[in-house]
């Protein structure tokens, strides 16, 4: 290459580096793979290398990535906090260990190999063994003042427990990782897909803004997680390496790495490396590579640093894995609030354990922007091991018939011209009345989350749609048994009993109703919230601004302001208040709330995690008498989890809180306890 077309590359790709490093660091919203992205640093550093008259000591790859965002205070780090330099190589990991060996003239060096979670870079501060800071690494000098929200974090304790052979220092920064499960992670986009809301790439991003959002209260909403494996600064000091640093964690109460390996030489580092990597996918989150540290700090501060990273660690990083397959249709699904989302049909292909066949391409921009086409052969991953993505095409083998993708002008099911609403991304259908949208809405309102319809599933909505039985969600109270059993023979018994599921959801309860409706934003979670604080529909579909928001904070502990907007806006609309009205003149008698006989608070600042199956009740039915009586219910145990009530065939979650010690009942003492 030519000195002047290296320039030119080395420019594009620093445009590119500093393009991609906006996106992940600050947006939390990444285009690319981290491979990918990793691949473009790897470039421009090779690439400067070979041509230095071209290097700049400003360039991306020798700065650490700023995640500072406005709206926050910036604190500086007492002791810099750096990135890890990366490698996909067995090769560059053994080469890592020979620099090392040069250094201290010695191959018996010792090495502690750590998982690396996929989460947003943290430092707490405690002094004087209490929690008085979190701060996010910024650009390695100061980051952003996220102390309101990491004390969301019901992991993060805000008192370290002390003894005399664990002294607690008196100041101390302890560096780690802010996360999300991959199952909260799967519960939010669960509650989004049932929004009608775009779902959330991986728990990365979603960990990354979560902690960025200006709300705690909204932070509070997900089940934010903390890991912490490293120290910045400490006075006075109370370890001498890395081993008994993560002791020190463990006694002081934090939440550190579930398992560490101790590894001599680069055969026992790579050893530990291919441990680690048979047993990442049984972690409760996402794990993309390991970390190996010298064990000694003494060696540690030897070994010194670069600008960017410390010499005397590395993560390696699995490759993602990846399946090639072709695209042999696009498809456009229909949400209930009308987005077109178009979904590549693939060729079944194996990865990560499951057979894929669909991937979403999200909306029409994404499509346009990797030149995506019918027959193409593209490169799927699972994003966060979790959802499959399209990553790119393979353009080498597009076969000549291939023809750029046009996204339809009108919706695929009624025919209605799209339109696309300011600052949104999405295409909509805006017809209320399409029947992709009514079946929608229907196994929405019908299904567990929400007035738990038993009968009226996939198949009978779509027998009744297309019959024109039902257009609207009132119309499921009008349905006459003459009429259902005229859908075949032998459905009088199937018949009765819809009908009977029917006159019984007229009684649910009040959040099921609220989230039955559909309302943009809000989830279980947020219903619950809502039909506790309003006791009634009236009253909600009255509420004013004020309501939700009073002096810039939330009235309702988990609604904020984008929530707040969107219910008002829902019952502003006469469309749906006439709805909602149709459906009381129905009969529908949504319940409030009830507490237990005689107001019971027996549960009160206790929190619950339910596993297995019961013998007498359903986990619903659990949940349900443990909110009643003022207590809360998680998804996840941690050591703030107060009971784990287990039934046969519990599963991790048993295994966690004894390893925890966390109490496990069954369904017999769990009653007891209810009692009082």
């Amino acid at each position: 290459m030519t000195p002047a077309a290296a320039h030119k590359r080395i420019t594009a790709l620093r445009e590119q580096v500093s393009h991609h490093d906006e996106l992940y660091y600050r947006r939390a919203q990444p285009e690319i793979s981290d491979y990918d992205y990793d691949l473009l640093k790897r470039d421009l550093a090779d690439l400067e290398a070979k041509f230095p008259q071209f290097a700049s000591a400003t360039t991306p790859t020798e700065r650490v990535g700023d995640d500072r965002l406005e709206g926050f205070v910036t604190y500086r780090h007492r002791q810099r906090m750096q990135s890890l330099d990366n490698t996909y190589s067995e090769a560059e990991l053994r080469a890592f260990h020979q620099r090392l060996v040069k250094t201290f003239g010695r191959e018996d060096l010792a090495y502690v190999v750590e998982p690396k979670i996929d989460g947003l870079a943290v430092s707490v501060t405690y002094e004087k063994g209490k929690l008085v800071r979190a701060v996010t690494r910024g650009n390695g000098e100061e980051g952003d003042d996220i102390t309101a929200n990491a004390r969301t974090i019901h992991s993060l304790p805000a008192e370290l427990k002390a003894s005399k052979k664990f002294p607690v220092p008196g100041v101390i920064e302890i560096r780690g990782e802010i996360f999300l499960t991959l199952a909260e992670f799967q519960r939010i986009n669960q509650e989004r897909e049932e929004a009608s809301e775009p779902l959330y790439a991986n728990p990365r991003n979603l960990a990354s803004g979560t902690v960025k959002q200006l709300d705690p209260k909204l932070v509070a909403q997900r089940k934010l997680e903390i890991v912490l494996y490293g120290v910045g600064f400490c006075e006075p000091a109370v370890t001498d390496s890395q081993s008994h640093f993560h002791e020190l964690v463990k006694h002081w109460g934090l939440p550190t790495v579930e398992r560490t390996w101790k590894a001599t030489g680069a055969d026992e580092i790579w050893a530990a490396v291919g441990q680690l990597d048979k047993l990442r996918h049984s972690f409760a989150y996402g794990t993309d590579g390991a970390v190996v540290k010298l064990d000694s700090f003494t060696q540690q501060r030897e070994a010194g640093a670069t600008s960017k990273a410390p010499r005397w660690a590395i993560a390696y990083k699995f490759e993602p894995e990846r399946a090639e397959t072709r695209i042999n249709a696009i498809s456009i699904q229909v949400g209930r609030t009308g987005v077109l989302t178009p979904v590549a049909e693939l060729e079944p292909v194996a990865l990560s354990g499951t057979t894929v066949a669909r991937a979403t391409l999200h909306n029409k921009d994404e499509i346009a922007r990797k030149d995506i086409r019918v027959g193409d052969y593209v490169l799927v991953e699972k994003a966060g091991e979790i959802i499959p993505a399209v990553i790119e095409v393979n353009l080498k083998r597009r076969p000549p018939s291939c023809r750029v993708y046009r996204f339809p002008a009108h919706c695929p099911i009624c025919g209605t011209a799209a339109i696309q609403l300011e600052d949104e991304v999405a295409m909509r259908c805006p017809n209320m009345n399409c029947p992709a949208q009514v079946r929608r809405r229907l196994q929405h309102f019908a299904s567990k989350a929400c007035l738990d319809i038993d009968g009226l599933g996939e198949a009978m909505i779509e027998e009744l749609v297309t019959r024109g039985w039902v257009k609207e969600l009132p119309d499921i109270y009008g349905l006459r048994r003459e009429d259902l059993l005229t859908l075949g023979k032998s459905v009088e018994k199937s018949a009765d009993n819809l009908l009977a599921a029917i006159e019984t959801s007229k009684r649910s309860e009040l959040w099921r109703f609220i989230h039955g409706l559909g309302i943009p934003h809000v989830g279980v979670a947020a219903a619950k919230d809502l039909a506790g604080h309003f006791r009634g529909i009236e009253p909600l579909m009255e509420a004013k601004t004020e309501n939700f928001i009073a002096n810039k904070t939330s009235v309702i502990e988990g609604i904020g302001e984008t929530m707040a907007r969107a219910i008002i806006g829902y019952f502003n609309e006469p469309r749906n208040r006439a709805m909602v009205t149709s459906l009381l003149e129905a009969g529908v008698q949504p319940q409030a709330p009830v507490k237990l006989a005689g107001g019971s608070t027996v549960f009160a600042g206790k929190t619950f995690v339910l596993t297995g199956t019961l013998p007498h009740m359903t986990r619903e039915e659990a949940a349900a008498k443990i909110e009643a009586a003022a207590g809360k219910v998680s998804g996840s145990v941690s050591k703030k989890t107060s009971y784990v009530l287990a039934g046969a065939e519990a599963g991790s979650k048993l295994e966690k809180a004894q390893s925890l010690g966390v109490p496990v009942i069954d369904e017999a003492e769990f009653l007891r306890m209810l009692k009082g």
